[in-house]
């Protein structure tokens, strides 16, 4: 690497946000990028090989390495040279596997941490979650950065996020190494691989129709974007130095669109922009609830053999039924962050790029009258 450019390394760097946050650093020209993940090479999107990615992966601004964040030798090849880290990788939260997600969450992000203190990494920004603040019972509404973590979490994937996220706090200013942790709320956008691909199979098999709880729950939403923005927010306030780095430093921070909305209404947004039916039939969470310990319990017996994680389990039950907005006032008095992109807008981005997913039925039968 050239002494005269400065790197940054994105962990998970093609995972759906962290590729908006790779897009984003090398539209700024802010850094080159090192992005790190598992596969053994980089396979580009059609749409990226004419975008920023594939312009600065010719041009030598970009490069992928390819690496396990539980092992540490190849962490510490993959973060040679670099300024900052943007630690963003992290399982698919929806597999409540305690082994595969203390493996990452916890154990990766050690790895992460001593890789960074050995070569002076200057500044460390984690990818954490609200879901190290709730519990599965009680709603939040307006939640900050005071609320502590519960005695017991909504699943495995929260409880590693939350001691992965301690483990980062506690390491501010270890070797001159600066920290802190974003907690982006509920993403979505372009890209995203779970949210509206379940959603729209949900519909194709007619199950879009229900809703869990009574409907009422309010939720933050954040997004892609604005995720990748609050992380550029954050680099920005720790590379600034003196007090205002000190200021920004060893400290969380929720992220959101600051434009809360009813779950239900944000699902029916979505689903009636591709043309599907609404969901209109409550069920009470109460009476899903034994149905999904079922579900999970045969998935537990399964699983070894091939069965797709499911959709319907507790902690997905808690999830639908709950409220969950968080305040952005910290992040907007110490990070400098404001939404890039306005909910409206981020809705319409959403539903245009999942324009093959639309129901092509219905579309005709609207047509027609």
């Amino acid at each position: 690497m050239s002494s005269q450019k400065r790197w940054c390394v994105v962990t998970g760097g093609r995972g759906f946000a962290a590729r908006h946050l790779v897009e984003m650093l090398l539209s700024y020209e802010m850094y080159c990028v090192i992005i790190a993940d598992l596969g053994p090479s980089i396979k580009l999107e059609p749409y990226e090989e004419d975008g920023a990615l594939g312009k600065a992966l010719k041009a030598g601004r970009a490069k992928y390495v390819s690496a396990d964040l539980r092992d540490k030798t190849q962490v510490l090849k993959a973060f040679q040279g670099a300024e900052v880290v943007f630690h963003m990788a992290a399982p698919d939260s929806s597999i409540n596997n305690y082994n595969l997600q203390r493996s990452v969450n916890v154990e990766g992000t050690k790895n992460v941490i001593e890789a960074c203190v050995a070569l002076q990494v200057k500044r460390l920004i984690y990818t954490s979650s609200p879901s190290v603040v709730f519990d599965g019972v009680h709603g939040i509404i307006n939640g900050d950065e005071s609320l502590s973590y519960p005695v017991k979490h909504n699943d495995f994937y929260s409880a590693t996020k939350a001691e992965g996220e301690a483990l980062v706090l506690k390491a501010n200013g270890e070797k001159g190494l600066l920290t802190c942790c974003i907690r982006p709320s509920s993403i979505f956008g372009p890209g995203d691989k779970l949210l509206v691909p379940s959603l729209v199979a949900a519909a194709r098999a007619g199950k879009s129709k229900f809703i869990i709880g009574d409907g009422n729950n309010m939720y933050d939403f954040t997004y892609v974007g604005n995720v990748a923005h609050a992380h550029i927010c954050a680099e920005q306030a720790l590379a600034s130095e003196g007090p205002a780095a000190e200021k920004a430093s060893g400290q969380a921070y929720f992220i959101t669109n600051m434009e809360p909305i009813k779950f239900w209404d944000f699902m029916s947004i979505i689903l009636e922009g591709l043309s599907y039916e609404r969901p209109r039939i409550k069920i009470p969470a109460a009476v899903m609830m034994p149905i999904a310990y079922l579900i999970e319990f045969i998935y537990r017996l399964f699983a070894p053999f091939g069965m797709k994680v499911p959709q319907l389990t507790p902690s997905r039950i808690r999830l639908l039924s709950c409220n969950r907005t968080f305040s952005c006032s910290k992040a907007k008095d110490l990070l400098s962050y404001t939404p890039v992109v306005s909910f409206q807008e981020g809705l319409e981005k959403t539903i245009d790029s999942y324009s093959h997913l639309r129901n092509e039925k219905q579309s005709r039968k609207d047509k027609t009258f």
